[in-house]
């Protein structure tokens, strides 16, 4: 399952954020824990580095995810020029409390009532820009729910006399490339319910889970043969264990879809954490080998077929 979306407003949204980047002197930007990497935008990236502009990448939602994984992704940022990683949540008013510090300290020659410091706030949706926005602020300047795309329109505040504040709303990108990535984002919320088929996502997490978190599935559901199941056996085993059925006696394969994925999105599961540096490294490694295989096959195809239509002429 391939995952797409991109609705007219984030194209609108994309337009005006880089007319403001002109006039902006640190992107904060926002991912979620989870899935650090793949709930980072590429366009983002494309903007702040056309107008050379540093980063102060908030990894929120650290209480949902792998600890370990978080403290490998905050090193692997760090990496990068002109990026420094804040893991943190947005539960905690001191996390919050750190970031005017840390976003200062990224551009020291901005930041007195002349000279405001001038932060856009950035992300993918319903990773907590507009939560991080009310924290800072200490009052509600922004809309937040449990859906992605609440925000539709940037908004500038002030954080003091000192710092401006923009609030952008939440973009993906118009291609995904990676259908993992796309599924991850979908089982993170990140994607509205319209563009995704939620069995196929639940379907997808549950296979990751086997892989890396089989003992909070066993926690959770009490499953006795784990190392038999498959993605869709854990999907079916919860619609057994917790009487899902439609009329007939048939399991609902939706309704416990329903419930897994709102278990893995709420943390009732566990802190799970669906890449880390080196896995990402490697789907990515993976990826490039399959696109490679399926444009050598077409090349081979439309070589054949242009070799086939050469002989016909040649016949006549």
């Amino acid at each position: 399952m391939s995952i797409q979306w991109f609705p007219g407003h984030m194209n609108a949204a994309k337009k005006k954020a880089a007319e403001q980047m002109e006039n902006t002197d640190l992107v904060i930007e926002v991912v979620d824990a989870r899935l650090p990497e793949a709930s980072t935008n590429p366009m983002v990236l494309e903007l702040r580095k056309f107008r050379q502009r540093p980063c102060l990448k908030i990894i929120n939602k650290v209480d949902l995810a792998d600890p370990a994984a978080t403290a490998a992704w905050v090193a692997y940022y760090n990496a990068q020029e002109g990026v420094s990683a804040y893991a943190m949540t947005t539960k905690k008013p001191a996390d919050v409390a750190r970031i005017p510090e840390l976003a200062r300290a990224l551009a020291p020659h901005r930041g007195v009532p002349t000279k405001p410091l001038r932060i856009m706030i950035m992300g993918i949706p319903n990773v907590g820009k507009s939560t991080l926005m009310n924290a800072l602020l200490k009052k509600r300047v922004a809309k937040v729910g449990d859906e992605p795309a609440v925000t539709k329109q940037q908004q500038k505040l002030y954080l003091d006399k000192n710092t401006i504040l923009v609030d952008t709303p939440g973009m993906l990108w118009p291609k995904i490339a990676m259908p993992s990535d796309g599924l991850m984002l979908a089982a993170s919320h990140a994607v509205g319910t319209n563009a995704v088929i939620e069995e196929e996502v639940a379907v997808f997490l549950a296979d990751e889970l086997l892989q890396s978190y089989p003992q909070l599935l066993v926690a959770r559901y009490g499953f006795k043969d784990i190392e038999s199941m498959d993605g869709i056996a854990v999907v079916e085993g919860i619609a057994a264990r917790r009487g899902f059925r439609q009329k007939g006696g048939d399991l609902d394969f939706e309704k416990a879809s329903h419930v897994f994925l709102g278990d893995y999105r709420s943390g009732a599961l566990g802190r799970i954490s669906l890449e880390t540096p080196a896995s990402r490294a490697l789907r990515l490694e993976q990826f490039a080998a399959a696109e490679a295989a399926r444009l050598a096959e077409k090349a081979a195809k439309e070589a054949e077929k242009a070799e086939k239509a050469a002989r016909g002429k040649r016949g006549t």
